[in-house]
């Protein structure tokens, strides 16, 4: 099934930012919008004869940008021969040959698939000795003014305000350099390089100065964990910490965000503070429960008074007094706690979990209910999530399948069909010599990879078994898309989606449960569901039924209270089950590689989660449960 390219959908203008902000509703089509302004440019100065000077990152946020450019290229004819592409930033000692290296990066997912001209590639030197720093950086400051300077600069907001390597408290006058690398740039790294300790400290970065020099500057945010940095850069006064905020200052920038990133500003999480509103449901529910928030009390116990004094004037106008409002609200609010989420009918259900352990840190709560009520529960891993297993984890079990052959003779038989001489030596030669060898960063051999998934595998069914799910019901697809041995993975293919398609019909569920992230453009949450998605579209045209679809969160964060379709309590009892099966995935204890910026461990972050959720529903005068779990009903968009 071939990706429809459907044009973007209008965004709407931001109101009380302080520079011009525009608020898509994906963040596929924020990056066609900022791709056609691109091409826009491009075809004028082509026109004129004359070539255009483009600023570029690397990362996530910029990929479907690229992607839109390529096809351009690909299917429109954009001509890029004359343009010029100048790196914003780079790490410091990373040769341009090594995965993490930006260069590569851009070479590989953009400059590689078009016209582009590798002499107009302007690059900064990451191994330039100390001596010779200085001139290099001003040579590139000196190839960027050769060039006419920036004609459009594409950047990016890291969650500190960081813009390329202008970390929190750079100068606003700042130019080419190096500089040193932010705690949290190094944490956001982190999962690139395999580890914080493998991330360089130091990055070579154009500066504010040169920035906002260039003649237009676009500006990407996408997803939640973006949302407060774009508030701050953009409602608060400027500030050091905030570097991002020094561009709302330049003549001809925009943001271009989607709604996740933008739910802070006050136009998308209060709307009510900044314009004129229409009271729908979906408004009244964040309405009332912000005040909730504001005031400190109970639904039932808001008077209008409370609703004056917080600028709700007009929803008391127009949809009735604090009574009516309240008790609307907390009906609609009961009305989402489900102590069977399935029913009491009997039901197939299937739940497609991205990595290995995502089905129970987000919902094993659930599971365990849904098997309690005897529903046929099955699990499906989409991804066997094994680089997201240690070395020394991996090289414990290959010590210990070296001796169980000692000790018992198991493998011969096996390593020969696996070329080896016997089965000590090949996986002494093929598993922990390269692991012993490997540099920080470097791709495991494939045998490597192949054990670090049954790790993952077997502690998937340890987990399960907690739950209760027999084996027959666990389903692990290892979908090709992900199987690169590195962070970076492929774009999803015909044939993921016709083993997500082959399983679904083998089971024929009547619930279906998905990740619901989908914020990052290009992470593995989002590329599963948008493959589930996928399917289920084909089969809709194709007139079969499609199965009630409920989204759950992963170990990151929760639905926003007013989203919250289902709420499914937990027990004391549940929840001590549920870090039982958590546990259960050992290879992700104690100092997993993809912890992210919050340090909590993955059971800590799900307990929290689930407890503070319980918390939020008692402070708005609900029935006091000791966790929650929570989802919501996918909307029916097919939005990939």
């Amino acid at each position: 099934m071939s990706k429809t390219h459907f044009p973007a959908r209008e965004p709407f203008s931001a109101r009380g930012v302080e520079a011009p902000t525009l608020v898509f509703e994906s963040n596929a089509d924020a990056s066609k919008y900022a791709a056609r302004q691109i091409a826009n440019l491009i075809r004028e100065r082509n026109a004129f004869g004359k070539s255009a000077a483009l600023g570029l990152v690397a990362g996530s946020s910029p990929m479907g940008v690229y992607q839109e450019l390529v096809r351009f290229y690909e299917e429109e004819g954009l001509n890029l021969s004359n343009v010029h592409i100048f790196m914003v930033n780079e790490y410091y000692g990373v040769d341009s040959d090594r995965l993490q290296s930006l260069r590569r990066w851009l070479l590989e997912n953009f400059v590689s698939k078009t016209n582009v001209q590798l002499k107009n590639v302007h690059c900064f030197d990451a191994n330039v000795s100390s001596e010779d720093l200085e001139t290099s950086c001003l040579q590139y400051e000196r190839e960027i003014a050769q060039a006419g300077g920036l004609d459009f600069l594409l950047l990016g907001v890291a969650v500190n305000g960081a813009v390329g390597f202008n970390e929190p408290y750079t100068s606003k006058k700042s130019r080419t350099r190096l500089a040193t690398l932010d705690h949290q740039t190094r944490l956001d790294a982190a999962s690139l390089f395999f580890s914080e300790s493998n991330v360089p400290t130091h990055g070579l970065t154009i500066g504010f100065g040169t920035m906002l020099e260039a003649k237009k500057i676009v500006v990407l945010a996408f997803g939640d964990k973006k949302a407060s940095v774009i508030q701050r850069a953009l409602e608060d006064p400027i500030s050091d910490d905030i570097p991002a905020g020094w561009l709302r200052t330049h003549d001809d920038v925009s943001f271009i965000v989607d709604k996740n990133a933008a739910s802070a500003l006050k136009d998308v999480a209060t709307p009510w503070r900044v314009r004129r509103v229409e009271w729908n449901d979906s408004l009244v529910k964040r309405a009332a429960l912000w005040l909730c928030e504001q005031s400190g009390k109970s639904l039932l116990k808001l008077t209008d008074s409370d609703f004056r004094a917080h600028g709700l004037h007009s929803l008391l106008r127009d949809v009735g007094p604090a009574s009516v409002v309240s008790e609307r609200v907390f009906t609609q609010m009961m009305g989402t706690i489900a102590l069977h989420p399935c029913g009491s009918e009997k039901r197939r259900v299937l739940t497609f979990s991205p990595h290995p352990d995502d089905d129970v840190i987000s919902m094993g709560g659930t599971m365990i209910r849904l098997v309690d009520d005897g529903h046929e529960l099955h699990v499906a891993y989409m991804t066997s999530g094994n680089i997201a297993v240690n070395d020394y984890d991996a090289r414990r079990i290959g010590d210990l399948l070296v001796e169980i052959n000692r000790e018992y003779g198991l493998g011969d038989n096996k390593c020969e069909t696996a070329g080896s001489a016997n089965f000590e030596n090949f996986v002494e030669s093929k598993i922990i010599s390269p692991l012993l060898q490997k540099k920080p960063g470097d791709v495991d051999s494939r045998e490597s990879l192949d054990l670090k998934r049954l790790i993952r595998w077997s502690e998937a069914r340890a987990a399960d078994r907690v739950c209760g799910i027999p084996e027959e019901r666990v389903h692990f697809l290892n979908l090709p898309f992900y199987d690169t041995g590195t962070v970076e993975k492929k774009p999803a293919s015909e044939e993921d989606r016709k083993m997500v398609r082959d399983l679904i019909e083998s089971i024929d569920p009547e619930v279906v449960f998905v990740a619901g992230d989908l914020s990052d453009p290009h992470g593995t949450h989002r590329v599963c569901a948008l493959v589930v998605f996928s399917v289920l579209e084909q089969m809709k045209k194709e007139g079969k039924k499609i199965p009630e679809i409920l989204l759950y969160r992963g170990a990151w964060q929760e639905w926003p209270l007013d989203q919250i379709e289902i709420a499914v309590p937990l027990s004391p009892k549940d929840s001590e089950k549920k870090r039982e099966a958590i546990f259960r995935h050992a290879s992700q204890k104690d100092g997993a590689l993809f912890l992210g910026d919050d340090a909590r461990e993955f059971w800590q972050r799900a307990e929290d989660r689930n407890l503070a959720t319980a918390a939020a529903y008692n402070r708005i005068g609900l029935p006091e449960y000791y966790a929650v779990e929570a989802f919501v009903h996918w909307d029916g968009t097919f939005d990939y």
